[in-house]
């Protein structure tokens, strides 16, 4: 098969096979991902993204079905991903709007006090967990982004948001004033 051919090339940092991939199956898979997105920029978005994933996983990459099977599963499956994370923004959006409507309720003394204890509470953390969680949530960075900038994993960059989450719901569960209950240590 000719794309199996041109995948062991696209292994071995072929850009040329690579390139003959991308215009073979780059206008179908918009064309797919359209369908599912109904965005023409968002599917033109997904399916660059897509091959970008794709020519920087290559060397990792064990496909065991076709390739055209591959890409077409894998265009389904980001457009998929996409709605849902768009769902997602609606709810929280809806969700917001709902809250600032309410806003009178909520005295602008409280809102200064969680500001302090947000503050707080990245000032008590180690340095580099206090800027990862300020890049994901203030600067709306991914993890993958943030690890690249600081030259260090993933994974770090998770290990880190858990312990700057983990300190925000104790401090927060504190200001509301109800105790923090530790799991492993709970015998009720």
């Amino acid at each position: 098969m000719v794309t199996g051919k041109l995948q062991v090339k696209i292994k071995n940092d072929d850009i040329t096979a690579f390139e003959q991939i991308f215009r073979e199956f780059y206008e179908p898979l918009c064309l797919f991902a359209l369908k599912i997105v109904e965005d023409k920029d968002v599917a033109e978005e997904i399916v660059q993204e897509f091959f970008y994933r794709y020519w920087e996983n290559r060397k990792q990459m064990e496909i065991k079905i076709s390739l055209k099977s591959y890409f077409f599963q894998s265009i389904r499956n980001n457009a998929l991903k996409y709605l849902r994370h768009e769902s997602v923004k609606q709810k929280h959006a809806s969700f917001v709007a709902h809250n600032n409507a309410q806003q009178s309720y909520f005295p602008d003394y409280a809102e200064k006090e969680l500001q302090t204890i947000i503050e707080e509470v990245l000032q008590s953390l180690p340095e580099r967990c206090s800027m990862i969680f300020r890049m994901n949530r203030f600067e709306e960075l991914t993890y993958k982004v943030i690890a690249q900038k600081l030259s260090v994993s993933v994974k770090t960059v998770e290990a880190d948001m858990g312990k700057a989450l983990k300190a925000f719901r104790n401090k927060l569960t504190e200001y509301q004033g109800y105790p923090v209950v530790n799991q492993k240590n709970n015998t009720r």
